[in-house]
């Protein structure tokens, strides 16, 4: 499950973070900077204002002592505290002097997607018994982490990060819709400040209203205080519905839009003949999606199944190299697609188009399992999720 974790500034934004269902409150002063740190004191009001409704975290500014600072600021009693790891020649004596306190504070090391971060570094994170790795951007304003690296690029980082036993962390001038793009790569915390701000400044003061779009549009999590949903318990499994939120009656699961990608054109590397690697072909993929109707109209990402979501794991399997068989493409892509919870089933048709003077290639269709009903059968002592409210 995703997290969404939200930087606050003060214990009024804390309020508005928890009540509008953030898993994570994150003390950062985003007036100073991509990693700002607030004073002590502040951290401390909002600790107590929380009172263990939410983990809170906390960023901490390296000085001359970094030890010092992480252990006065992990005193307070933060969840979890994260620092920008400098992108210089002693990263790795700072890895190594934090070690013996990795081994006390859940420590999350920050790289810049937009200063050219040296991944290499993750495997010395997870010896020295870091929590996990976020990658943010350090310039805010010019360009959105999506911007600075690719889909592929961040289901890569993720994929490596938990393959070291590191939680991954993506943030950086994230908006509404790149949520269900980043939602495949597996990430366990997206972070967020400017689009949940009025105006999308960062430097203004947290929206309500912003602060419950990004909570319906990632699965799972709390309740918001008020709203829909908010008098269901908080640990159902809501992956096994069709959408927090947006719990839907058994009679509109049946209402379907329908998304596709059209004749898009690749170059891949694929084949499973010697000569075809090293070089690539052209190919050519249809996807059609079925998708949940979630409601009859207006102008709300949460209404959206958005084609990035298709094109965005086209690109995710693309970029893990040479592929034999057009048939793995295809089932892969379809894998990927259907784990949006709104997706009921699709077509995927991925053709060579060099091989021959037409095309040949694969069509396939895959639905969803009908999950839905196992809500009914694991917690059949709670409203039925799937009935409207009265």
């Amino acid at each position: 499950m995703t997290l969404m974790l939200t930087s606050v500034a003060s214990v009024a934004e804390a309020e508005i973070a928890a009540a509008g269902g953030a898993d994570v409150i994150d003390c950062k002063d985003a007036a100073r900077g991509a990693l700002g740190a607030l004073p002590s004191a502040e951290i401390a009001a909002i600790l107590r204002a929380v009172a263990g409704r939410r983990p809170v975290s906390a960023v901490v500014e390296l000085p001359h002592d970094p030890a010092a600072a992480i252990e006065e600021t992990a005193a307070l009693g933060v969840a979890f505290v994260k620092f920008a790891l400098p992108a210089t020649p002693d990263a790795d004596a700072l890895i190594a002097a934090l070690a013996p306190i990795a081994q006390r504070v859940r420590l999350v090391a920050v790289l810049f997607a937009d200063l050219g971060p040296d991944l290499d570094v993750l495997p010395r994170l997870a010896a020295a018994g870091f929590a996990g790795a976020l990658l943010d951007t350090a310039h805010k304003g010019k360009g959105r982490l999506i911007e600075h690296f690719d889909i592929g690029a961040l289901s890569s980082f993720v994929e490596r990060c938990h393959a070291l036993g590191l939680e991954a962390g993506l943030a950086g001038s994230l908006e509404a819709p790149d949520v269900p793009r980043l939602l495949v790569t597996g990430v366990d915390v997206m972070g967020f400040r400017g689009a949940l701000c009025r105006d999308h400044d960062r430097k203004s003061a947290l929206d309500a209203g912003a602060v419950a779009l990004i909570r319906d549009l990632i699965p799972g999590g709390p309740a918001r205080a008020s709203g829909k949903g908010s008098a269901l318990a908080a640990n159902v499994d809501w992956s096994l519905v069709v959408g927090h939120g947006y719990l839907e009656s058994r009679e509109r699961t049946r209402e379907v839009d329908h998304v596709f990608v059209r004749d898009l054109v690749i170059p891949v590397e694929i084949g499973a003949y010697d000569f075809e690697r090293g070089r690539t072909q052209r190919v050519r993929f249809n996807v059609d999606v079925d998708v949940t109707r979630v409601s009859a109209g207006g102008d709300d990402m949460r209404n959206v199944f958005s084609y990035d979501v298709i094109m965005d794991a086209i690109k995710m399997i693309l970029a893990s190299g040479h592929i034999e068989l057009v048939e793995t493409i295809a089932e892969r892509l379809a894998e990927l697609v259907l784990r949006h919870e709104r997706v009921q089933a699709l077509t995927v048709q991925v053709e060579k188009l060099d091989v021959a003077p037409g095309a040949v290639g694969i069509r396939i269709r895959r639905e969803r399992q009908a999950e839905t009903a196992k809500v009914h059968n694991l917690f059949p002592g709670l409203p039925d999720a799937a009935e409207p409210e009265r």
